[in-house]
């Protein structure tokens, strides 16, 4: 195991224990921007590590399911403030951080995505701009663009953002889980 790396995942459900039977660590957020965030930092700060890999699952209606997408550009899809004249995305008064986090693409052949951020689940369609969505990313993105740690993320696409999303992505976490370790064995 590189020590230069840290894996973070939002639930053991997303990783369904293949990782640690393969002896690769998983720091575990829990659900949502703000337990990301909380757990990107004490991550980052336990392991000083320069990299952190987030690889979770996201809902897109714009990306087959079942497919790798590589996030390289971060937004929040919940944080509206537009009655007070701000466009939907932007957090007021945060000129330290943009509303879009961008990061550097780490794989050439994977698809890229705009992951929109959101502490809900979604089953429509986004306020903002937007391919696939998750809960966790955008608070990953920027604790680490804070911190100056280098955030490559990658999803699986388990559902596509609908009616249905509930149901599929629960169905679709093994299948995700094995294609994830695959990629992460091949690369780190």
């Amino acid at each position: 195991m590189n020590a230069d790396i840290a894996l973070i995942m939002a639930l053991p459900n997303e990783s369904k224990g293949l990782f640690e039977q393969a002896g690769i660590e998983v720091h575990y957020s829990g659900i949502g921007k703000i337990n990301a965030a909380f757990k990107a930092f004490e991550v980052i700060q336990k392991t000083g590590c320069k990299t952190l890999i987030n690889l979770g699952s996201a809902g897109s209606s714009h990306f087959d399911a079942h497919s790798l997408v590589e996030v390289i550009t971060f937004v929040q899809r919940d944080m509206d403030v537009s009655p007070l004249g701000f466009a939907v995305g932007v957090t007021p008064m945060d000129d330290e951080i943009p509303a879009e986090i961008h990061t550097q693409p780490h794989f050439e052949l994977l698809p890229k995505g705009i992951c929109g951020t959101g502490d809900s689940f979604e089953t429509g369609i986004p306020k903002i701009s937007c391919n696939l969505v998750d809960m966790e990313a955008y608070a990953l993105a920027k604790v680490c663009q804070k911190l100056g740690v280098r955030l490559i993320s990658v999803k699986y696409i388990t559902d596509g953002a609908n009616d249905t999303a509930h149901l599929d992505w629960e169905e679709n976490l093994l299948l995700g889980a094995q294609k994830l370790l695959a990629l992460y064995q091949a690369h780190f």
